[in-house]
């Protein structure tokens, strides 16, 4: 199993009805993917399916190529380790935001986002344009772009490290045509390669309609129309940017072994 299979598995499994502790009427009206390719629209970068950064460097295939070599590593605490520095543009409040997503981790897994103390590796938080992340330990600094004004909210934030964490998208696992209906003909061709299938090793988790990892009915869909389709109930919510669901906090410690 390579390693982009061991991140996509983990974030692709999920449960076929939806999963307790979410709360859908507590979202706003746009879902997790309507906010994030609208704040994405003015990027000038290519981002895989709306906000996965690509690296284009030499880390990107020792990534690909070696396992789990783009997992966090676990420090002399014990626990995993992600080094982080923040921007100053975040003001006191925004700041917050970010800080209770990155607890959320510490509180139910071994994740633990540290400040930098001169790690080579490390996650860079900006409000560059629109939301955005690398997926895994690149090996050098990576920037996660939380843009002000849009993308600070505990789901899409949470989403973004889950990524830079080694995570893919749910929509894009292997046997997700057990549970979703692509909407093809709904779909412009140029916009189609965001629903491409990863072969991954799911971790013995199923398949979330719940994860903060699942795009919305209307991911690069035509206007007016709906790209995904869950099934066999086409009424199940999918795009919910609340927090963590119960699957994606037992992917994380499955597979950082916490």
């Amino acid at each position: 199993m390579d390693l982009r299979a061991a991140f996509s598995l983990l974030l692709v499994l999920g449960l076929s009805c939806a999963e307790e502790g979410i709360d859908h009427d507590t979202a706003k009206e746009e879902d997790l993917t309507t906010v994030i390719m609208r704040m994405n629209n003015g990027s000038d970068g290519y981002l895989l399916e709306g906000d996965m950064v690509i690296p284009t460097k030499r880390n990107a295939m020792q990534c690909s190529n070696a396992k789990y070599s783009c997992l966090w590593q676990r420090g002399a605490s014990g626990y995993v380790e992600v080094p982080f520095v923040m921007s100053n543009d975040y003001d006191d409040t925004e700041k917050s935001v970010i800080y209770d997503a990155m607890n959320e981790f510490r509180d139910k897994t071994c994740i633990r986002f540290v400040p930098r103390r001169g790690e080579i590796a490390y996650l860079s938080i900006q409000s560059r344009v629109g939301c955005s992340s690398f997926v895994g330990r690149i090996g050098d600094i990576q920037v996660v772009s939380l843009q002000r004004n849009g993308c600070v909210q505990r789901g899409i934030i949470e989403h973004e490290l889950m990524h830079a964490l080694g995570f893919y998208h749910e929509h894009t696992r292997a046997d997700r045509d057990n549970y979703i209906s692509i909407k093809w003909d709904n779909i412009a061709s140029y916009n189609q390669y965001n629903f491409v299938k990863q072969e991954s090793d799911y971790l013995n988790t199923p398949y979330d309609y719940t994860s903060v990892m699942h795009y919305g009915k209307t991911a690069f869909a035509n206007p007016g129309t709906e790209s995904i389709i869950p099934i066999p109930d086409p009424n199940v919510p999918i795009g919910q940017r609340v927090t963590m669901s119960q699957i994606d906090l037992l992917r994380i410690k499955r597979l950082y072994k916490c």
